[in-house]
């Protein structure tokens, strides 16, 4: 789909003259909160008059002290809160023509012709006929003498805008709804807390998470935590499903495992209709199988605590393209909702959305289920389709006698393990014998190559680091040691899971083909590093963890200076040369500035962010964050910064500095890199193995095409393969960084919102796509504002 350039307006005067009212409404979610920062900031940024409604559309009806002005300072320190500050309630009265009425009188007092609803799909139906319903809510009210004609006049359209909070991950044309990540770590969490104590007693847990109408809290809590089965309203087990379930938690048993986890959504239910309880789980498997089991029903705790730094992101992202979409929205401009598609922020039709959302509902009604999983979305269908494949499916009894090893390389990353264990699985499953190589190319090298078994890999998912080992180590000193040893143990395929190094190392291991037949194998790089710097891959396994890790740090730094007012805090994040942490973390925690490497600087630069601050001391907000990647320059260090910063904030600030360091690279990897990990480790050795087949000629493997040796990545929307080789036009070598980075694109918005005054590009519209009679939106080039 193409883009639409228009004449470039100034984006500070767009909204001149304009009023915005923002909403939230239904249930709360977490990361509401920054979804309200990022609209209120860039409507201020563009001219318009910025107004909160408390209390959702209760707030609306009622009217007075509910719709009250937005400062800038007044969506201060709300980024790391749960739930939502300006309140949400469940509105009778805006269900009733009357209520709807006494809505619009309310707006057209004030001038306010656009509306910025957060919430489900209740919410945003509501909102829909709302402004269907707009020019008759207008004549009744001058019927009444209510308004005169020249305020329905000025009022004429209402523009509406929604942005989806929702924890269940519903709504259909949206890959993810603000909330639901960070409700899968909470649901983590109790997880990684219940298997300990389930594994201490030789336990089975039975869990409960939220989705009344959607699975996917289900299904992703069951790949994210390796569970043995999961139950979820699209797709109910097959009749005797009982003795299924009993079967499975006993093999299980059998082959050594001193836990069993079984998760099951709140809607979840039979082929006959029939809700599927945990209790009535509980009973059958204590009385069928003997096992202690223990129930646990999550509720809503799933629904508090601070927003994961995606949630943040994600919420950040939608509130300046919602404000862009109803400043650029005509009368004839459908009701649009602004989702996620992939990195990409779109824009669509909203009733579209709404209407697939509800075919699910009738396909699970009429039992296609099938087709409510497909309607569900790529990203459902996916999901579902590779826990099928890790759960449901036994090793076959007859062997294909080929052999896959597994090696990690370079730093060690939360998310490598998940990859290992799906990677191991899904080879058994394909009847390939496993082999794992310890200590990376430098263990490779000597020989440290064992089998590695169904059972080794078992609880993985959720330990960070690598438990394979890894160096940085790359092969080029060992290439003759290591074809030896692919030799000695019959190595048919390779997975290399890592960072730059894994890169380099496969380069490396392409280019020694010519000389060392040995090295004429398939092989799959899999990137996973914090510092998210493989090109090939929009994300690499490991850098949510990190980013959320530096996101938390931040909150408790924020909240000490917040303390002790007038203090400004400068943090060396990891990444290399690459700005990918130091940016992201800087939207999630709401910093001042971030240096990085990419975006050259200058003594100019900083003065003017010192003067920022100076500016900033004066307001109610007496704090300031800055970010500094830890190569962004060789002369400006984070020493020389935080001296230039505490000289030139004499009696106006103090400053503090801290170096975040290793803590970066550690702890329990998130819910996404689990199951980001997971679908990775087990599509590359399923492309492996049709590589294999192309590849078998006269009864022996022989690869040596360039899409023999590829990179597993992300781009855009799904998980794509690319060449090595063409790879390396794309990459600069000497800084370890892609030399186009999609992120880039997003340092405007945290700059608006620290309130610089930049130029923000609004030459490039977005078309709005359409869901209709397609398995969720098609991916477009969008400029994300």
């Amino acid at each position: 789909m193409s883009k639409v350039t228009a004449p470039t307006t100034d984006p500070t005067k767009m909204g001149v003259g304009r009023a915005i009212a923002v909403l939230t409404s239904g249930g709360d979610a977490q990361g509401m909160n920054a979804a309200v920062r990022a609209t209120v900031r860039v409507g201020l940024y563009t001219g318009a008059k910025v107004f909160f409604v408390h209390e959702g559309y209760q707030g609306l009806v009622d009217g007075g002290d509910h719709i009250r002005p937005a400062t800038w300072e007044s969506v201060s320190m709300m980024l790391q809160l749960g739930g939502t500050v300006i309140g949400s309630a469940r509105c009778q009265d805006f269900r009733t023509r009357e209520g709807r009425t006494k809505a619009a009188y309310n707006l057209v007092k004030l001038g306010i012709t656009n509306l910025c609803v957060i919430g489900g799909d209740g919410s945003l139906t509501g909102a829909n006929q709302f402004r269907t319903e707009w020019s008759s809510l207008l004549a009744d009210l001058i019927t009444e003498g209510k308004i005169t004609e020249e305020e329905a006049k000025n009022s004429s359209h209402l523009n509406i805008v929604g942005m989806v909070g929702s924890i269940d991950n519903d709504f259909c044309g949206t890959d993810m709804t603000i909330g639901t990540d960070s409700a899968l770590h909470r649901i983590m969490e109790v997880v990684d807390c219940i298997t300990t104590t389930a594994q201490s007693h030789q336990r089975a847990f039975i869990l409960e998470v939220m989705g009344r109408h959607c699975g996917y809290l289900a299904l992703v809590t069951a790949l994210a935590c390796g569970a043995d089965w999961v139950f979820i309203p699209e797709m109910p087990p097959e009749d005797g499903w009982e003795d299924h379930l009993c079967r499975r938690l006993m093999e299980t048993r059998n082959q050594g495992s001193r836990l069993n986890v079984i998760i099951v959504a709140e809607g979840a239910m039979d082929r006959n209709r029939e809700p599927i309880t945990c209790e009535q789980l509980r009973q059958l498997v204590t009385k069928r199988l003997g096992f202690d089991t223990r129930a646990t029903i999550l509720g809503h705790v799933q629904r508090g605590g601070t927003p994961s730094a995606f949630d943040r992101i994600l919420g950040s992202r939608m509130g300046v393209e919602a404000v862009m979409a109803l400043l650029e929205a005509t009368p004839d401009t459908p009701a649009c909702v602004v989702s996620l598609s992939g990195n990409q922020a779109v824009r669509l039709p909203l009733m579209e959305c709404v209407q697939v959302t509800k075919d699910v509902t009738v396909a699970m009604e009429e039992g296609r289920y099938e087709d409510a999983v497909k309607l569900r979305g790529k990203s459902f269908e996916n999901n579902w389709n590779t826990y099928k494949l890790l759960a449901h499916i036994r090793p076959p009894d007859i062997k294909s006698n080929i052999n896959v090893a597994i090696v990690n390389v370079g730093a060690p990353c939360a998310g490598m393990n998940a990859a290992v264990r799906s990677a191991v699985r899904i080879g058994i499953i394909q009847g390939h014998n496993m082999l794992a190589v310890h200590d990376g190319f430098d263990g490779f090298a000597h020989g440290k190559i064992e089998p590695i078994t169904w059972n080794d890999v078992g609880d993985w998912t959720g330990r960070g680091g690598s438990m394979l080992g890894t160096k940085r180590t790359l092969p080029g000193k060992y290439i003759e040691e290591i074809s030896l040893n692919i030799a000695k143990h019959n190595i048919h395929a390779l997975v290399i899971i890592g960072g730059f190094e894994a890169l380099s190392g496969g380069l490396e291991l392409v280019q020694a083909r010519e000389k060392y037949e040995e090295l004429c194998i398939p092989m799959v790089v899999i990137p996973a590093t914090v510092s998210n710097n493989v090109p090939g891959s929009d994300f690499s396994i490991g850098a949510d963890t990190a980013l959320n890790t530096i996101t938390m740090t931040c909150d408790r730094i924020k909240q000490s200076a917040a303390g002790t007012k007038r203090r400004v805090f400068i943090i060396e994040t990891m990444g290399g040369y690459c700005g990918y942490l130091a940016t992201m973390s800087g939207l999630a925690a709401g910093a001042d500035a971030a240096y990085i490497f990419e975006e050259k600087f200058g003594i100019h630069d900083l003065e003017t962010n010192v003067e920022h601050l100076v500016q900033k001391m004066k307001t109610t907000v007496k704090r300031g964050l800055i970010l500094r990647n830890e190569n962004c320059n060789s002369n400006y260090t984070t020493d020389f910064i935080f001296n230039l910063y505490t000289e030139e904030g004499k009696g106006v600030f103090d400053c503090r500095k801290n170096v975040l360091g290793h803590m970066q690279q550690g702890g329990t990897p998130t819910p996404f890199d689990r199951n980001f990990g997971t679908k990775m480790g087990a599509k590359s050795v399923l492309w492996l193995t049709e590589k294999l087949k192309e590849c078998y000629r006269h009864g022996r493997i022989f690869a040596n095409t360039p899409d023999s040796a590829c990179v597993l990545g992300m781009k855009k929307r799904g998980l794509v393969f690319q060449a090595l080789s063409e790879l390396k036009e794309q990459t600069d070598f000497e800084h370890r960084i892609p030399k186009s980075q999609w992120w880039l694109k997003l340092r405007p918005i945290m700059k608006i919102l620290a309130k610089y005054k930049i130029n923000l590009d609004t030459s490039e519209h977005a078309l709005m796509e359409h869901v209709i009679s397609k398995r969720g939106p098609v991916p477009m080039p969008v400029t994300v504002k």
